[in-house]
């Protein structure tokens, strides 16, 4: 649960009253051979508006009014000793990823993954594999398609997102590269502006994307080197478009975490990143995005090992379009597990 507030929540459509929000989560895991598992996930939530739209989404956003739902549910299993696979009919396409980022959001959902511009998702019928070596490197393949049960999957004017990644991960840094191609794929982008966001964003109209991803952690805990992760996207039209209009997009990230600094399981999270904005168009383009940037600071502590308090700020500007003035907010979000 968390109490928040927004300053120029009317630059983003909000209100800047102070709110709040909560989210409970049932993970459910069951094991038929030991080695499989299918995992099914419970929600209900209710949170204010503000902590609903892309420049101020909050982490652990969930709004299903009160109402118990059906979140996550998949099936994964190992085939020989180095590939996973993985069905099921609720699922997105980067939990059968080799994992990108190892920075963990205080606040906002734009810096989940590295940034969450191609990696941006929606939950509908997916399935997938990932291959892991001993030596380091990985290579995944999914698909999820939006609507499969009322439209079909793999059709010409379906709804997909295929995306393939290929990774090195090491004792203590990782680097990987994902294409992520986009047929149909409407409005699924947490980090960036509006125009950018509207890129090949109708029915029957393709992207495709490119993320990647880096990440390094220093040998020891505790002292003034931070845990650092690299992220940077593209995203373009695949067909052409109108006079004027974006065509071509890009992003990037930096986060950084210094664990133990404090106490045991303590954590310092600094990130900032430019969420998608526009970088060319079909000759000169009819509107501008400016310099748009997001940020957040946070600190995370556990009070015992069933509880973890996370005060954070967070800022953004030009976060919609050169128009926008600064936004600026600041919420305490507290998490108990059982």
């Amino acid at each position: 649960m968390w109490i928040g507030s927004v300053d120029g929540g009317d630059e983003i459509g909000e209100k800047e009253s102070t709110s709040t929000g909560y989210t409970y989560t049932m993970n459910l895991n069951t094991s038929f051979t030991g080695d499989d598992n299918l995992y099914v996930r419970l929600k209900a939530g209710e949170n204010a508006p503000q902590w609903k739209v892309k420049e101020t989404y909050h982490i652990d956003t969930k709004d299903t009014s009160d109402a118990f739902k059906l979140d996550k549910a998949w099936y994964s299993f190992p085939i020989g000793d180095n590939i996973t696979a993985f069905a099921g009919p609720r699922i997105e396409n980067y939990y059968m990823y080799i994992t990108p980022s190892i920075y963990k959001p205080g606040a906002l959902k734009s810096m989940k993954l590295g940034g969450n511009s191609n990696f941006g998702a929606s939950t509908d019928v997916g399935y997938g594999f990932k291959y892991e070596t001993e030596g380091g490197f990985g290579f995944a393949s999914n698909i999820v398609t939006k609507n499969a049960d009322s439209d079909g999957m793999l059709g010409k004017n379906d709804h997909n997102k295929w995306d393939t990644q290929i990774a090195y991960t090491a004792d203590r840094w990782h680097v990987s590269a994902t294409l992520s191609n986009q047929q149909g794929w409407t409005g699924q982008q947490y980090n960036g502006t509006s125009a950018a966001v509207g890129i090949a964003d109708a029915d029957g109209e393709d992207a495709t994307g490119y993320a990647y991803r880096a990440y390094w952690t220093p040998e020891e805990s505790g002292t003034a080197v931070p845990e650092i992760t690299l992220g940077y996207d593209t995203r373009s039209a695949d067909d052409s478009v109108a006079s004027g209009a974006p065509k071509d997009s890009d992003s990037y990230f930096v986060g950084l975490t210094w664990k133990d600094i404090f106490q045991a399981d303590d954590r310092i999270g600094v990130a900032f990143t430019q969420p998608l904005a526009v970088t060319s168009c079909n000759g000169t383009c009819d509107t501008e995005d400016g310099d748009p940037l997001v940020w957040e600071a946070y600190y995370a502590f556990k009070p015992n090992d069933s509880m973890e308090i996370r005060p954070a700020i967070f800022g953004g500007s030009e976060v919609e379009d050169a128009s926008d003035e600064d936004i600026f907010g600041a919420v305490v979000t507290t998490s108990f597990k059982f």
